[in-house]
Formats: structure tokens, sequence, C-alpha cells
């Protein structure tokens, strides 16, 4: 009665979720897609990653950022915001759960905005308009300093109370421009299009203060980007706060934080160059003049040796020196000699007290038998036998007539 039929397929639970999981997965519908709602009970773990859930009138979908793309967000989400997050929708294999996977998330209100700039900074990344190999090298030392940016605000007076600081006679020239507002790209454009022709600054300063994104959009207008990327010359880009990016920084050739940093970037700090030139130039001018009094010291110092001022002194010391040498060698020559004589004796000594003829003369004597043969004992000779007998003085013949007694 439980019995299944035969064409009946069993799946695990975790087959059905992998199996959603890969539909999902090869959904473009649910890939990359921004979705509009309320941000509830948004946390962030230990971990860096943040959970939270978007809801709606209709309904309500979990969310997960996690810690990497958690590190930046340009605010800080909380309950009851509008938003729009970014991303893909997947399943959760564990607990069976589909989810946004966020990658970005933006305050609602201003995500058309937000898109148009993704969207072209996605363009002309691929240009590769805000490549680093693109950058030009900001000069160590301009001798004119350019700023465009608008004439009544607080950036100009914060750029030239740095600069004058630093370096209070740098040459440095505004031009004015609209820095929000449908006047200010064009006036911006054309501002850097005049500069880069005419070649008449050394770097740029591109400033303005922070704002919201829509006070800021003439710096994120393709427009302007081109122009700063195809400026002549250097451009530093100080738009906004420190938070704040455009799309003007990423073209720039260097982005300060604040207006203020941009001409601290831009000039070095005067009295410090004019205190490393006053060094160098007593180094300049101290280093052969001390070098010239080291040589003629040692100069003088060989002038005044015996060696230059008395010649004859020299060669005497020398002779002096070859005389002691050679009595020592005729000293060494001495010892060896003696000490081969002595050798020489001991040897000779030895080879006389070796010789047979001594041994004769000390009164000993050799017989031979008539054949020449040496007797060494009596039973060699025979009775009536004739042997030779040498002694020290000559030699006789003799003939044995016994043996101890017989």
């Amino acid at each position: 009665m439980n019995q299944l039929p035969d064409s009946a397929r069993i799946l695990t639970v975790s087959n059905i979720n992998n199996y959603i999981k890969s539909l999902l997965a090869y959904d473009t519908n649910l890939a990359g897609i921004y979705v509009s709602g309320e941000i509830s009970n948004f946390k962030i773990y230990n971990s860096g990653h943040a959970y939270f859930s978007l809801k709606d009138k209709g309904g309500l979908l979990k969310c997960v950022m996690f810690a990497n793309k958690v590190s930046e967000l340009q605010f800080n989400p909380k309950d009851g915001m509008k938003v729009l997050a970014y991303g893909s929708i997947s399943v959760y294999e564990r607990d069976g759960v589909y989810q946004l996977y966020a990658q970005k998330i933006i305050p609602d209100g201003i995500g058309a905005l937000y898109m148009a700039y993704e969207a072209l900074k996605n363009k002309l990344q691929a240009e590769g308009i805000f490549d680093s190999s693109a950058k030009k090298k900001i000069p160590e030392l301009p001798g004119c300093i350019g700023v465009v940016t608008s004439e009544t605000g607080a950036v100009i007076r914060d750029i030239q109370n740095v600069i004058g600081r630093r370096f209070p006679t740098m040459n440095l020239k505004l031009f004015h421009v609209s820095v929000q507002g449908e006047n200010a790209t064009p006036e911006i454009t054309r501002a850097l299009k005049y500069i880069s022709d005419t070649r008449c600054c050394d770097v740029v300063i591109l400033g303005r203060g922070g704002g919201s994104i829509e006070d800021l959009w003439a710096f994120n207008e393709e427009a302007t980007v081109r122009a700063v990327a195809e400026c002549s010359v250097p451009i530093i880009s100080a738009v906004g706060h420190e938070t704040d990016f455009t799309l003007t920084d990423f073209a720039a050739d260097l982005r300060a934080p604040t207006p203020s940093a941009a001409a601290e970037l831009a000039v070095p700090v005067l009295s410090q160059l004019q205190k490393q030139l006053t060094e160098f130039r007593s180094k300049i001018g101290v280093l052969p003049l001390t070098n010239c009094k080291i040589k003629q010291m040692e100069l003088d110092k060989i002038k005044k040796s015996r060696c230059i001022s008395e010649p004859l002194f020299r060669i005497e010391s020398e002779k002096n020196n070859l005389n002691m040498d050679e009595m020592k060698l005729n000293e060494i020559v001495s010892e060896k000699a003696i000490d081969l004589e002595r050798h020489v004796k001991m040897l000779k000594e030895h080879l006389e007290a070796l010789n047979p003829n001594s041994v004769l003369k000390r009164g000993y004597s050799i017989v031979y038998k008539e054949n020449g043969g040496v007797v060494s004992k009596a039973s060699d000779v025979n009775t009536g036998e004739k042997i030779n007998i040498q002694t020290g003085d000559g030699v006789f013949t003799a003939e044995k007539i016994t043996i101890n007694g017989r």
C-alpha cells in the first residue's frame, strides 16, 4: 500500500536547493539588477559581512553584503532608509533561502545619477582614459600654477593661503568658472582647453568644495572628464571632500583629498629649498678648498722628509742596510759550512770504523782457503790443508795440523 511506483524520482533537499540555485544562476533577469526597497534589520557582524532585508508594501527580500563590499559603502545604511541595492539573486543552499547578494547600496532618489555615473565610468575606463600609464608627472618646482575654480568660493582662498605660506613668490593664475549648474561644464572645458593650448601654466589645480552628487555633477560630465584627460598640462583634481570621488578624479594626473592638500602637493616649501641651496653652496665652496689643503699638507710632508732634502742620506741609509744584510748572510753561510763539515767528519768516522783494514790493524785477521773462500770456523779446514792468513801488515801461509788438540 505504501510502496512507491517504479517511475518515482527521489530527490534530497540538497538536490532541490542546488537545482534551484543553478536555475537562478542562468537567469539573466536576476543577475546585475537594482532592487528598490526599504532597509530592515541591517546589521554588520564581526566578520564584516552585513545582513539585512529590503521590503516594500508587497513583500520582503533577504540580502547579504560581504565585507569587501561593505568597506566601499559611501554612507551608513540604517533601518527605514529607502535605497537601491545592486547585485544578483541566488540561493543559500544550507537554509534553502533565496536572497540578494548585494555589491552596492545607494540611497534612493539619486539612483538615476548613480547609474549614469557607473555607466560613464565603465565606458571611459574601457577606453583607457583612467590608465596610470597616461598620467603626467607633476613638476617638482613649477613656475606658474593655474587654478580652475570659482573666484567667489572658499577654494581659491584656501589655495592662496597655503601657497602663500609655502611659497610666497609663486605665480598664481585664477581661471574663474562656474563649479555647478548648467554653465559649469562648458566653462570648465573652455578654461582647460585654453591652458592646454597656450601652456601658460606648469600645473593646474581643478577644485571646488564639497556637496551632494547633484552639486558635483559637472565634474562627472563626459565633456569635463575628457577635457581633463586631454589637457597637455598636468592636473591635480581637488573636488569635494575626501570621501567624494568624481570621474575627473580618475582622469586627473593626481587626486588630492581637499583643495588645501592640492596646494601642498603643487609647491614645495620655499624656506626649505633656500636652506638646502645654502647648504649645497657651502659644500661646493668648502669641498675643493678642503681637498687642496689636504693635498698641500701631504706635499709639504714629502718636501720636509730627509729623502728629498738630503738625497745622499737615503743612499747611505740603503748602503748600510745592504751591509747589514751581507753580514747576516755571511753568518748564515758560515754556520751552514761548520754544520756541513761536522756532518762529513762524522760520516768519515763511521766509514773508517766499517773498513776491514782498520779491523785488521787492531789485531784481527782473516783466514782464506787456497781457493779464496773465507774460513769462518775450524771445521771448514781439513788437517794438512794449507790456508792463507791476512793480518794488518801482510799475508802468510800456514798448514792445519790439529783441531782442538787432535
